[in-house]
């Protein structure tokens, strides 16, 4: 065997290999026999806008039980997603006694029907919380059925983007039960759009009011109230305290 070089190579990897897993074991028999480590602290990957730290203390005050290796990171996750502010949570260990938690805040983008505290954010998904009034200024509001607080964000986007030329903006995108559609403008123009029409969509009928607007609109006095839209090969103005007729338009 002294004689064959390529076989003392192979027994001497052989027994590197076995003495670092013996290493490798013993080590880790080590670090089981240690005293479980208990949490000593929390980390915030990012800093947070609408979620007061007090709320974080409060909500995790008896959820954070056991020691490193016993806690629930799904509780603690569960716990923190409770608060009305916090859309995902992200919660890991770090070694040796620390967990490190990631907030993802609900953005609002828009106001969510009348009670004042619920909130349509970026994803178009409604959830409820308590805004001061100073952040609620330049919201626009939406309202609708339940579950079209999507389709609503992603209207009001085209709307805005489709009456800026005129120096319009929408300030309310209104859908009814019967899905017709008004929105209303920072001038106080009310636009009644009616319900998606194959023959008329909305969007023709709303692009021949832009192209009319600025001569036969903007400079009318008194300003209309309120513009209708539902005609197909046209629209109707009607100067306040008086309502459009439906007759089945809608």
């Amino acid at each position: 065997m002294w004689h064959r070089p390529q076989l003392l190579n192979t027994v001497a990897d052989l027994l590197f290999a076995a003495g670092a897993a013996m290493l490798l074991v013993a080590a880790a028999v080590g670090v089981l026999r240690m005293p479980p480590a208990p949490i000593r602290g929390g980390v915030l990957e990012r800093p947070l806008q609408y979620v007061h730290p007090l709320e974080l203390e409060e909500v995790l005050q008896g959820r954070v039980r056991g020691n490193f290796l016993s806690l629930s990171l799904d509780g603690v996750r569960d716990a923190l997603e409770s608060l009305p502010w916090v859309r995902k949570a992200q919660v890991r260990r770090v070694w040796p006694n620390r967990l490190v938690v990631r907030l993802e805040e609900h953005q609002p983008a828009a106001r969510w029907g009348d009670s004042g505290q619920e909130w349509v954010n970026t994803y178009g998904e409604v959830f409820a919380a308590s805004l001061p009034e100073a952040g609620r200024a330049g919201l626009p509001l939406l309202k609708g059925p339940p579950g079209t607080a999507a389709q609503l964000l992603s209207r009001y986007g085209e709307l805005r983007a489709a009456l800026q030329p005129l120096g319009l903006k929408p300030v309310a995108v209104l859908l009814s039960s019967r899905l017709a559609m008004s929105l209303q403008l920072d001038n106080g123009m009310v636009l009644a759009l009616g319900r998606e029409q194959s023959r008329s969509p909305a969007s023709l009928r709303l692009k021949r009011f832009i192209d009319i607007y600025p001569a036969m609109v903007a400079g009318r006095e008194p300003r209309p109230a309120t513009v209708d839209l539902r005609y197909p090969n046209g629209f109707a103005l009607y100067p306040a305290g008086t309502l459009p007729e439906h007759r089945g338009k809608e």
